[in-house]
């Protein structure tokens, strides 16, 4: 994933301590380096101690970030001393960047609140923010009203920032694709592509026939074949998978690499049962497992929302999603259940994953025509839960959002299958019943919820439920 990038103002106000801003300045360098995030900042010979105090301060930083407004994916406001509250909010308006905005105010220390060393940050935090609401400028507060930037505390908040970040950029203009018409009994991943194309989010569309036909048109000395075939053979342990199968998949997966790079996508949600196994002999859970594995999620039974859910998770966390099915409980423990697929989740999910057959496919097409899951129990990890849905009656983007853990209980099934922990699971179940949500749910191996919320909830405006 693209490194990224904050832009930086850094308040002043001038019957302040100065010196603190200077000093303020070269630490918030620092803290953003160490985090990993690359930073647009005016410097000592730009503005006073690179600071933003002034109408003209206001105006150089806005000139700044406009320069550099296809690299910044949010801004960092900090204050040193009170800050000048209108010249944040004027290099906000006046930059014309419409990314999310932290704010962030530097504790005082009590031993020194002489006139020389005082921040007032606490109170210039205030004054800021009530300037941001007149102006109708969205942002992020860190977790405490004033932090040390030098603390865990601080990196906690900088890092869940960043990744709320990259949740905006990568759903307020995005391209995905559906592969394959809906099967006709899923009436549950119905959902709108007007609603998400006002929203910013493009589905590109590919018919299972042109895949089929794409496929035969590639010969075994291509190299990129050989590569694809290498890949999945060296994927997970393809023990007792006919070379048939396997060379099914690569044919499969080529045409799919090509034709989401051509189109510029993200991730495809893909028809399955039983198209793709009647009319080309495999299922695709082993090559979709692979594109989630590689963080471009990949979704089945054409449920692009649960896409953009698994999507969601993975600019948050920068890990690979797996869809899954709200499936089973666990005998009488109200708060957990086990979850299953066919499977596609993606190899680093599973305990020990391995290429077999789908065992319910084959009752109905045969085993020969239904290899290419990919299986295994799902290691015990902590976990979050994201689920979206159009909402056409109101024309708006719905979803929810929870926290748990995959725990290391055995779930005594096939396919891929665990078994999750959620406090207050009945709540959220019965919310996901009661508000029409779709039995998928995007998995994440992280906890990544708040950033998420943040994200849709402040800066896209959609209307998300945060389970606690």
């Amino acid at each position: 994933m693209a490194r990224t990038t904050l832009g930086v103002i850094v308040g002043n106000r001038g019957f302040f301590p100065d010196h603190l801003v200077e000093k303020g300045h070269g630490i918030i360098r620092n803290i953003l380096k160490k985090a990993g995030l690359d930073c647009v900042i005016l410097g000592p010979k730009d503005t006073h101690f690179g600071g933003v105090e002034t109408l003209e301060d206001a105006r150089k930083c806005a000139a700044l970030f406009k320069k550099n407004a296809d690299k910044i994916d949010g801004v960092l406001v900090t204050l040193p001393n009170f800050g000048d509250e209108r010249a944040v909010a004027n290099t906000l308006r006046f930059s014309g960047l419409d990314v999310p905005v932290l704010i962030h105010a530097f504790a005082d220390d009590p031993a020194k609140m002489d006139l020389k060393n005082r921040r007032d940050s606490f109170c210039g935090k205030l004054s800021v923010c009530n300037n941001l609401v007149q102006y109708g400028i969205p942002f992020t507060l860190t977790t405490l009203h004033t932090v040390d930037p030098e603390t865990p505390d601080f990196m906690e908040d900088l890092l869940d920032f960043a990744a709320t970040c990259r949740v905006v950029k990568g759903l307020k203009k995005t391209r995905v694709g559906a592969v394959g018409a809906r099967t006709g009994p899923f009436n549950t991943v119905r959902y709108s592509e007007k609603i998400l194309e006002s929203r910013g989010i493009t589905v590109e569309t590919l018919d299972l026939s042109e895949v089929f036909g794409l496929t035969e048109k590639i010969k075994k000395s291509d190299g990129d074949y050989k590569k694809k075939i290498a890949s999945i053979k060296g994927y997970v342990s393809c023990s007792g998978v006919p070379e048939f199968a396997l060379d099914r998949m690569a044919r499969f997966g080529l045409v799919l690499d090509r034709w989401m790079k051509d189109n510029a996508l993200v991730g495809c949600a893909i028809q399955c049962w039983t198209s793709l196994e009647e009319n080309f002999g495999i299922v695709p859970c082993s090559v979709m497992s692979m594109m989630s594995e590689g963080l471009v999620p990949a979704a089945c039974e054409v449920d692009v929302l649960g896409l953009l859910s698994m999507y969601a998770a993975v600019l948050a966390s920068g890990k690979p999603s797996a869809l899954v099915d709200w499936n089973n409980n666990y005998g009488d423990d109200p708060d957990k259940a086990m979850l299953f697929h066919c499977s596609n989740f993606p190899a680093s999910l599973f305990e020990s994953p391995k290429m077999s057959y789908q065992d319910i496919i084959a009752k109905s097409v045969g085993k020969e025509k239904s290899w290419g899951t990919c299986i295994g129990n799902l290691k015990a990890t902590p976990a979050t839960f994201v689920r979206l849905t159009t909402d056409d009656s109101m024309g708006e983007i719905r979803g929810y959002l929870a926290e748990g853990e995959v725990t290391s209980d055995p779930p005594n099934s096939f396919g891929g299958v665990g078994v999750v922990r959620v406090d207050g699971l009945q709540d959220l179940l019965a919310y996901a019943c009661e508000n029409g949500f779709e039995h998928h749910c995007a998995l994440n191996p992280t906890h990544c919820a708040d950033p998420i919320y943040e994200a849709m909830d402040k800066y896209l405006d959609w209307d998300v439920y945060m389970h606690e």
